[in-house]
C-alpha cells in the first residue's frame, strides 16, 4: 500500500500545441498528472474518461470538423449540467482578454481567469488553493 497521495489530475484543453506542452511540463513539475486535449470534443471525452480534479480551459477554438463549435463556454455549460462533472473546478486561460470574456467566464462558473501568456507561478498557486479548498469541501 502506497503512502503518497495520488497526484491530482488536471485536464488542459487548448487548441495551441505549444501552450499544451508548456503548461503540461509546468504542471507535471509541480506534481500533477496532466491530460491534454486540442479541442472541445476531445476535452469532453477526456473529462468523462479521466474524471480530472480540475480543468484548465481555453475559451476560443476553431470550429470542429463536424461543424459543432465547442468553445470554452459551451464546455463549461456541459460540465455544469452533468452530475459527475459539475463539481470540477475550471480555470479559464485565454488569449482574448477583455472584461466581457472575464465576466462571462466567472459567471459561467470559472474559479479564475488567466490571460495568455500565462503566469505559471500565479496559476499554480491558484490551482493549489482551489484543489485544497475542494478537498476540504469534499471531506467536510
Amino acid at each position: 500500500m502506497s503512502t503518497a497521495p495520488a497526484a491530482k489530475k488536471i485536464l488542459v484543453v487548448d487548441d495551441n500545441e505549444i501552450i499544451l506542452k508548456t503548461t503540461s511540463m509546468k504542471l507535471q513539475s509541480a506534481g500533477y498528472q496532466v491530460f491534454t486535449a486540442l479541442d472541445g470534443s476531445e476535452g469532453v471525452s477526456l473529462v468523462r474518461k479521466e474524471k480530472p480534479d480540475l480543468v484548465l480551459l481555453d475559451i476560443t477554438f476553431p470550429p470542429d470538423v463536424s461543424g459543432v463549435s465547442w468553445d470554452g463556454f459551451r464546455i463549461m455549460e456541459w460540465l455544469h449540467r452533468v452530475d459527475e462533472t459539475k463539481k470540477i473546478p475550471i480555470i479559464v486561460i485565454s488569449g482574448v482578454v477583455d472584461e466581457k470574456n472575464k465576466q462571462r467566464a466567472t459567471s459561467s462558473g470559472a474559479v479564475a481567469f488567466f490571460p495568455k501568456p500565462v503566469n505559471f507561478d500565479e496559476m499554480i498557486k491558484v490551482i493549489r488553493a482551489t484543489l485544497a479548498e475542494n478537498k476540504k469541501a469534499v471531506t467536510a
